[in-house]
């Protein structure tokens, strides 16, 4: 079986309403619901973990003991950094660190035991891909942007490198499918928190389009 995690309430309501999931087809379990799918004859799970690291890691290393599954493909949101991309654009990351795991001003940025190499090879190389970069918190201030950006991360989220980081401990396969709801804008002195919830108002507004493009476009790829 295969997992399809999915941290935030507005991805997963995003993902009942794509699959026309019925109130009965829903189930609860320690870290949020899940439903059941079939695609290209293999089964699937969809479920729900919360957002940040330890429920990303808790909610899937709970499905993986459940389901014996054998893929876990993260598919979600996240922030945009390199400005080549454009919002809605949909990344496929061959590279997935936990940037917040060291002292930065005594250790490296990025440090070579939370850094997981995905093998993407069997999938073609016709999507884009490249680092994300996982914390506990989310790119909101424009100094985490620059030095993300600094380190070539190309986009940032809050669990999907802990996701990875869990299933290669597991021995399970991890895909990341991730879709730009929005890039951090710099902030002035006196308006960081309307900055932050402009930015959060765009995000609520992409999610469910970036949703749909990853279902619709890219799931099939990589079941």
């Amino acid at each position: 079986m295969i997992g399809i995690s999915i941290a935030t309430k507005w991805e997963y309501e995003a993902a009942l309403e794509y699959f026309s999931i019925e109130d009965n087809e829903r189930f609860g379990y320690p870290y949020g619901e899940y439903f059941m799918r079939t695609m290209n004859n293999n089964d699937l799970v969809f479920y729900s973990t919360g957002v940040r690291k330890v429920n990303g890691v808790g909610g899937n290393q709970f499905m993986i003991s459940k389901f014996d599954l054998t893929k876990v493909i993260v598919a979600g949101t996240c922030a945009g950094i390199d400005d080549k991309f454009s919002t809605l654009d949909i990344l496929v990351p061959d590279k997935a660190v936990q940037y917040d795991c060291t002292v930065k001003e005594i250790e490296p940025f990025l440090k070579k035991s939370f850094i997981i190499d995905i093998d993407l090879s069997k999938y073609g190389n016709d999507f884009h891909f490249g680092t994300i970069g996982t914390a506990d918190k989310a790119v909101v201030m424009w100094k985490d942007y620059l030095e993300l950006k600094e380190n070539n991360i190309i986009i940032a989220d809050t669990e999907a490198g802990a996701i990875a980081y869990i299933c290669k401990k597991n021995d399970v396969e991890c895909i990341i499918i991730k879709g730009i709801s929005d890039f951090p804008t710099e902030e002035s002195n006196f308006d960081k928190f309307e900055t932050n919830s402009e930015q959060m108002n765009i995000y609520i507004e992409n999610t469910p389009k970036v949703m749909n493009k990853i279902f619709g476009e890219y799931l099939k790829r990589f079941v």
